[in-house]
């Protein structure tokens, strides 16, 4: 079940850094971006939303003042340039308190907290971090007829638009999909290293800041993606 987020803050660049981040994560999707809080009031009242990314300083109403004038609230993590607001933040219960600009590893460790704070109200919904799949493969569909594929052969994926093309051991599958709903498909060890790429973790040989080899295959890191694939690859 996908996390619906709503970003409300005034400043352009600030939102699309925010969108990037969030278009990392699987388990979070983007009902709504709002440049001023009755913007979002309007949204609050007529989408569903689960988490808020709250910018403090807006005109017209700051973020504090907004989430203290409504009624039963999503989460929010509040974004803000300003230190000074954090005692006050906090007081409000916020998931946390995120200063600008938001490095990806920060806005990480915001959202774990958001998943650990809800799942102790609730154990069915899914960890950023424990995509698990209750299989040891996938069926794809092409052209009506259905394949069985083995995850432990699948050495990479990518993204051709609308398609997926997944390269086993053996042969290559190109079938009708997107890389952000296709990911959640696969079990934990496979990651996504660009905006064009799937890989499986076990299928490794080496790797270095710009690229991941797996065997005579060398499949390039994206800058935007860097940071996080080097920490999973230095755990793994």
């Amino acid at each position: 079940m996908k996390v619906k987020c709503i970003i409300i803050d005034d400043e352009p660049l600030a939102v699309t850094l925010i969108e990037t981040h969030i278009s990392k994560v699987p388990n979070l999707e983007i009902v709504a971006t709002c440049n001023n809080a009755m913007e979002g009031f309007e949204i609050l009242k007529s989408k569903a939303v689960d988490l808020m990314f709250l910018d403090i300083q807006m005109p017209m109403l700051t973020g504090i003042e907004f989430l203290k004038s409504i009624s039963n609230p999503p989460k929010v993590i509040f974004t803000t340039a300003y230190r000074e607001y954090a005692i006050e933040s906090y007081e409000l219960e916020v998931i946390d308190y995120l200063l600008k600009p938001i490095a990806f590893e920060r806005f990480f460790k915001a959202i774990n907290k958001y998943f650990k704070t809800v799942d102790s109200h609730s154990k069915n919904l899914p960890s950023v971090l424990e995509k698990k799949s209750s299989t040891d493969f996938i069926y794809i569909n092409i052209n009506k007829k259905h394949y069985k594929i083995l995850f432990s052969e699948i050495l990479y994926a990518e993204s051709l638009k609308d398609y997926i093309r997944i390269h086993t051991e053996k042969q290559t599958f190109t079938t009708k999909d997107k890389i952000s709903d296709f990911i959640n498909k696969l079990p934990n060890y496979f990651l996504r290293t660009h905006r064009s790429y799937i890989i499986n973790t076990r299928m490794i040989t080496a790797f270095t800041t710009q690229d991941i080899e797996l065997g005579a295959i060398e499949i390039p890191i994206g800058v935007s993606y860097r940071q996080q694939v080097l920490e999973c690859l230095k755990k793994t």
